[in-house]
């Protein structure tokens, strides 16, 4: 094909996509609102995309990016001269390295565990599951949805390598108290991790409680810079407080006859494109544009809360204290709300209930919903209306009994397919309806377990290539 249909064609399939700007997609993306800066990102990118992060020696200018960004990152976040850090792909992988260094850090302990509330990333049981770490999940205040720093002290044992706290919390929005929970750790002797990822290069400039590294105990925080520090996709920051603490994160093996292979992050070949990226876009912003931004996003979140907070038929789970909010339904179903929202023009995402949690709808705000507020506020209280008008997604209490009754460990091929048909689920291109509430209320009626096998089988399908 020529260059141009390739083009075409892709920019095509881009046409079903959410929208990436304009801040109508509350989740997923983050957009500054910034003229030109998609097009700086691009350039950066392309100009070290064929370059490997695998050897600093042999693409020193990679070296030189790397140490920018991190030593940005510690500025903004309490670091002090010994800090060291990481660039990695992502806050996932950010999580998983600290959980790796920290059990790494003490072979001492024959079964690792690491301590996290229950309102912790999902990243750290990802991380459990792949390191063979137990997860130690402590339940958080009921109504606040913060970590409760006695529960989490008493949660630590000798067996302990990691204690976790969340600024903020993804599906909330709420700050743990870090100072509490990571004197706890220390008093212990343990490392204690902060989850920034999110509000990282937000937080540093609202009205908060310390959270970062200038707080004793914590000894490593991740920032992500493709959230808030609105740098493309691909880039976080693990940071460690000292040297010492990171050196258990590398890895290295002279155990074959190729090179010696000496890596840094879980990626051995990295493309220079998204670190060039971000080192570009933390130029071109800066400290004060920054702090722009994060007041912006700040203000616009406190409007957008208020305004849910006024509407007839929701309720605001806790304080937010960044720029994330979930908001329960009191006499409407969420799911189909978040339908109407959709049909608005709008995505806000659903999450299941969970613990003290009840079923929720789910926005992360960015500087570019400063001045949109009334308009989101506005479609938001129709389509509650359109909700509570509509009712609840009209799925057969028999069916709901039948997916509460499933084996998630004897699911069939044969249960599943018909589960895709009693959704309204296709195949292929098709498999996903246009409204998503009867398929949500399937997915609620499922406890957990079920539920990650559930989801799991659609993943399957969903990624089958067609003939």
């Amino acid at each position: 094909m020529a260059a141009d249909d390739v083009l075409a064609e892709l920019a095509a399939l881009r046409g079903g996509d959410l929208p990436t700007h304009g801040g109508r997609t509350l989740a997923y993306v983050y957009d500054s609102a910034l003229p030109g800066l998609d097009a700086l990102a691009a350039s950066a990118h392309a100009l070290a995309s064929s370059v490997n992060g695998l050897d600093p020696t042999a693409f020193p200018s990679l070296l030189r990016l790397e140490n920018d960004v991190v030593a940005a990152a510690a500025r903004l976040l309490g670091g002090g001269p010994g800090t060291v850090g990481a660039v990695t792909s992502g806050g996932t992988e950010s999580c998983l390295l600290a959980v790796q260094a920290a059990r790494d850090a003490r072979p001492e302990v024959a079964e690792p565990e690491i301590v996290l509330p229950e309102t912790a990333h999902a990243a750290f049981h990802k991380a459990a599951h792949y390191f063979g770490v137990r997860a130690v999940v402590v339940p958080v205040e009921a109504t606040t949805f913060r970590a409760d720093p006695a529960a989490m002290a008493a949660a630590i044992t000798g067996s302990t390598v990691l204690v976790v706290a969340s600024a903020p919390s993804y599906a909330h929005g709420v700050i743990d108290p870090v100072a509490e929970i990571a004197a706890a750790a220390r008093a212990a002797g343990v490392r204690c991790h902060v989850d920034a990822c999110i509000g990282g290069w937000v937080l540093p400039h609202a009205e908060v409680a310390p959270f970062d590294l200038s707080v004793p105990g914590v000894t490593s925080l991740s920032v992500d810079l493709h959230k808030y520090a609105y740098c493309p996709k691909g880039t976080s920051v693990l940071l460690h407080a000292s040297a010492e603490l990171r050196r258990a994160q590398y890895f290295a093996s002279a155990a074959w006859p190729g090179y010696t292979m000496l890596n840094s992050t879980m990626q051995s070949t990295r493309s220079g494109g998204p670190l060039a990226a971000a080192w570009a876009v933390l130029r071109h912003i800066g400290p004060d544009g920054y702090r722009d931004l994060a007041a912006r996003a700040l203000a616009s979140t406190r409007r957008i809360v208020d305004g849910i907070a006024a509407t007839p038929g929701l309720r605001v789970l806790g304080e937010p204290e960044s720029t994330l909010a979930a908001f329960a339904g009191l006499d409407v179903d969420v799911f189909v709300v978040a339908d109407e929202m959709k049909a608005r023009g709008w995505y806000v995402q659903p999450q299941f209930a969970s613990g003290p949690s009840p079923a929720n709808l789910h926005i992360t705000v960015t500087a570019a919903n400063d001045g949109h507020e009334d308009a989101f506020l506005a479609d938001l209280r129709d389509a509650v209306d359109a909700a509570r008008a509509a009712g609840p997604p009209d799925v057969g209490p028999d069916v709901v009994a039948f997916v509460a009754a499933l084996d998630p460990d004897g699911l069939t091929g044969e249960q599943f397919a018909g589960l895709l048909a009693a959704a309204g689920m296709g195949s292929g291109d098709q498999v996903l309806p246009d409204r998503m509430a009867a398929v949500n209320t399937l997915l609620a009626a499922a406890r957990p377990r079920l539920r990650e096998r559930l989801l799991v089988e659609f993943l399957g399908v969903l990624y089958t290539p067609s003939e």
